[in-house]
């Protein structure tokens, strides 16, 4: 079943991130099998939302019973282009640049983070903990061509994000993640993806910003509202 990519909101392909992973925890706990309606009672979705999701990619399970969990992992690993390593590219090597670079879960998931690059010459040839080697950045364009190179992610100050962005579009990159506190917009074609940890923080502090102060211990609920764990069929 051929599928318009460009069709398909961003909110759609983050449920299906969100499905693999349920599922490959299934796949940990030995699960073979599993439905649309146990899959939501589990991890909190919403079954019906799962399979209209999945019919837009085709039918990968008997219809009102049962997925094989297996098969439907390999599917949305497809879906998602996850059947095959997608080369990451680091600009900017400082602390953030260095933690993502190090983060396992790339490496698990799919994604090898392949290079690291910074204009800074004392950095340049500096290796993190797992090993990744920071270019200089005026070797970009060929390190991404020889290391087939597809996605890149910024982690520079604000001042310079839009002018790596120019540079990874001119690399031919056609996916970007932008951790820089800046909003950049790409050109038709470019998919980019602005990700600003402020932003998050400030919205956390907008829905506190009105509550009481801190209650003492003994007037806190018996049962407080904890996250829900996945709880076992």
């Amino acid at each position: 079943m051929i599928v318009d990519r460009s069709a398909v909101s961003e909110s759609t392909a983050t449920r299906l991130s969100v499905y693999l992973r349920c599922v490959s925890l299934l796949e940990t706990e030995g699960i073979a099998h599993v439905s649309s309606a146990t899959l939501a009672r589990r991890f909190d979705l919403n079954s019906a939302q799962i399979r209209k999701d999945l019919a837009t990619f085709g039918e990968f399970g008997v219809r009102g019973v049962v997925y094989e969990v297996p098969v439907l992992k390999r599917h949305l690993q497809s879906i998602l282009g996850l059947d095959q390593t997608r080369r990451v590219a680091i600009v900017g090597a400082g602390h953030l640049g260095q933690a993502l670079a190090d983060y396992r879960g790339f490496h698990s998931g799919g994604f090898e983070i392949t290079a690291l690059f910074d204009n800074d010459p004392a950095k340049i040839g500096f290796r993190t903990r797992t090993g990744v080697v920071v270019h200089d950045l005026s070797d970009f364009n060929a390190v991404v061509a020889r290391r087939r190179i597809q996605i890149g992610m910024i982690t520079v100050p604000a001042s310079a994000a839009a002018g790596v962005a120019r540079r990874c579009v001119e690399a031919g990159l056609k996916a970007i993640l932008n951790f820089a506190p800046v909003r950049l917009h790409a050109p038709a074609g470019i998919r980019l993806k602005n990700v600003d940890l402020k932003i998050n923080l400030e919205t956390l502090s907008f829905y506190i910003a009105g509550s009481p102060p801190g209650r003492r211990r003994e007037e806190w609920p018996q049962t407080p509202s904890l996250p829900r764990f996945p709880r076992r069929t």
